[in-house]
């Protein structure tokens, strides 16, 4: 069975984007590269040729990334979400409870999530932890620095 990618529409359309992009400008300039290095002759020690052939790998592999991302993706709007509940798309407030640091994060899908910009993936420990909890629920939550417990302080979907 296929795992369906949850993902918000700006994520899918960043995604599309670069897969256009790395078809219509990458892939033809890797390949122009390749043909010039080839002019240059000997490839067994032709540095320009290795270096061309593994960018290609790289696009190649990212392309066929990108296209099983997309295929499995359920693009799910946020602003259309309506409920109590943290669920997908969802910004959390949460405040530390040993800490009482407050801290905001959107819960998204792995293919957009952006710590350093508030939000997370929805595989993440954290978010997996959040699903279905409301305001005023705590969560106790096993991370790599140790285990942190948080109280649910607002939930929004924008």
């Amino acid at each position: 069975m296929v795992e369906p990618n949850p993902i918000t529409p700006d994520g899918y359309a960043r995604l599309r984007e670069e897969l256009h992009h790395l078809k219509s400008v990458e892939r033809p300039a890797i390949v122009q590269a390749i043909g010039t290095a080839r002019e240059l002759g000997d490839l067994s020690e032709n540095a320009e040729y290795h270096a061309a052939r593994d960018r290609q790998s790289f696009i190649e592999g990212r392309i066929k990334t990108l296209e099983d991302n997309i295929a499995r993706a359920q693009v799910i709007d946020p602003a259309s979400v309506q409920s109590s509940r943290v669920a997908f798309g969802a910004t959390v407030s949460l405040m530390n409870a040993q800490t009482e640091e407050e801290v905001v994060y959107q819960i998204i899908g792995a293919d957009e999530a952006d710590i350093n910009k508030g939000s997370i993936s929805i595989s993440s420990p954290l978010a997996r932890s959040l699903l279905g909890k409301e305001v005023g629920d705590e969560v106790r939550v096993r991370m790599p620095g140790g285990e942190r417990t948080y109280e649910v302080t607002g939930i929004s979907y924008k």
